[in-house]
């Protein structure tokens, strides 16, 4: 059985690129269009083995995101990857404190993308 992820962007384009990356590897995908919505889809059931999160969205941006996923009983050590143009370490810092896995910085190399996945994935 192949793993979810779930991709949380307000671009549509962007969503639909790391969401070609993924189920080229074999990963099913859940697509949110931004925090609010993925909160939604992990609160009826999604259970992804992982997110990945832009920071900059409309209704609820990564960071909150993050925030409030690690709230839930059942994704308290879901890895979480941040995919986001932000490079800053006061952006990293933050997203590290909300308790982001890692911090990937877009345009992303679909190869490397890949492999940090399968570093942070539980097998």
């Amino acid at each position: 059985m192949s793993q979810t992820v779930l991709v949380v962007d307000d671009s549509k384009t962007m969503r639909d690129m790391v969401t070609f990356t993924l189920t080229g590897a074999g990963y099913e995908v859940v697509q949110a269009g931004d925090g609010k919505e993925a909160i939604v889809k992990l609160s009826n059931g999604s259970r992804p083995a992982l997110v990945v999160t832009d920071l900059n969205m409309p209704e609820m941006d990564g960071i909150t995101l993050i925030q409030e996923i690690r709230k839930m009983p059942a994704f308290k050590f879901t890895p979480i990857l941040m995919l986001t143009t932000e490079s800053s370490d006061e952006k990293k810092s933050a997203g590290k404190a909300a308790g982001a896995t890692g911090w990937i910085v877009k345009p992303f190399n679909p190869d490397q993308f890949l492999k940090i996945l399968k570093k942070v994935l539980p097998a």
